[in-house]
């Protein structure tokens, strides 16, 4: 019989293209999250039965080891913006990866690869750093042969951050940006999968920061996106002091509202992490050091931000009527 690996929170963003890549190499896949009704799109990407999703809620270790159940392998992927709540950074971040870590090692699994993030840092400005550095050692503590991969800002179809940029700038003619000198270092998503599945597979442990082939500044990335997206924009990059007075607001009415406006925006926690350079820290273990070739995030972009195009998908056809000649 194949292989069995377990992906917590495998229908998100980053699972969904780890989930695909371990079917292509034979193994069942189980993806675990909190709506498995929600993520039937995941079957598709093997044979019958191969891929399938379950449910798990990662704050309890009953259904953390029934999802765990018979597993050679275990991935981590769960992450949360979230600092309130049950499914707060301390909940998901910490106490959820140190569940899962302690209960594969306790069921004998294999393999666990964890993803943390590249700005992990206990000692870092943001409250979502703290708990990426705590979860790590929580996981490492537990199970000592972990694989934990610090990716920096990921792009893809789905992503979070082009996509979102994108659709701002079809708001008006300025694009406001707070942070717009922090330094990222985008990573693809599939890069950052097939990090993962060498960790599976036995390929590779230890620590890993996965950054792209550029560094640049926000505002660059953010320059580069709208000549893609064929959007002029004056780009603004506001002081911290207005960021803050922002980021203030919108959590004041997220705690007022009760969570009914959730603050997807800009909160002040974010707000931190935007005073620190996302990139990768010298000495450390990259793609390069798992023989993967880091994809230049301008060669991909295009595939997917089309759809912000005031022409969308008529872009191409209108740019190259304008150079027919009249009969």
């Amino acid at each position: 019989m194949s292989k069995l690996v377990t992906i917590y929170g495998g229908s998100g963003f980053v699972g969904r293209y780890i989930a695909r890549r371990m079917a292509k190499e034979g193994w069942r896949v189980r993806v675990a999250c909190r709506r498995p009704n929600e993520a039937l799109f995941v079957r598709p990407y093997g044979t019958p039965g191969q891929v399938e999703p379950v449910f798990c809620n990662i704050r309890d270790d009953a259904s953390v080891l029934a999802a765990m159940a018979g597993a050679d392998a275990v991935v981590n992927c769960v992450g949360t913006f979230d600092r309130g709540g049950k499914n707060n950074f301390s909940a998901v971040h910490l106490d959820g990866a140190g569940r899962i870590a302690r209960l594969a090692a306790a069921q004998g699994v294999a393999a666990m690869v964890h993803i943390s993030s590249i700005s992990a840092d206990a000692k870092g400005a943001s409250l979502y750093a703290q708990s990426k550095a705590e979860g790590e050692a929580a996981v490492l503590t537990a199970f000592p042969t972990a694989m934990i991969l610090r990716p920096s800002v990921i792009f893809g179809n789905e992503d979070g951050f082009f996509n979102r940029f994108a659709a701002m700038s079809g708001m008006g003619p300025i694009l406001p940006l707070i942070g717009g000198n922090a330094k990222f270092q985008p990573v693809y998503v599939d890069d950052v999968a097939q990090a993962v599945v060498k960790g599976i597979m036995g390929q590779a442990t230890g620590t890993y920061e996965l950054g792209g082939p550029e560094v640049e500044t926000l505002r660059a990335s953010i320059g580069k996106m709208l000549g893609v997206i064929r959007r002029r924009r004056l780009v603004i990059n506001l002081p911290f002091v207005a960021g803050n007075v922002l980021a203030n607001l919108l959590d004041f009415a997220s705690f007022c509202t009760g969570g009914i406006f959730h603050n997807s925006i800009l909160t002040r926690d974010q707000l931190a992490s935007l005073r620190s350079d996302s990139i990768v820290k010298p000495g450390a273990k990259t793609l390069a050091d798992l023989g993967i070739a880091a994809t230049d995030y301008a060669s991909v972009i295009p595939e997917y931000l089309w759809r912000y195009r005031p022409s969308g998908q008529y872009a191409a056809i209108k740019e190259s009527a304008k150079n027919l000649k009249k009969a």
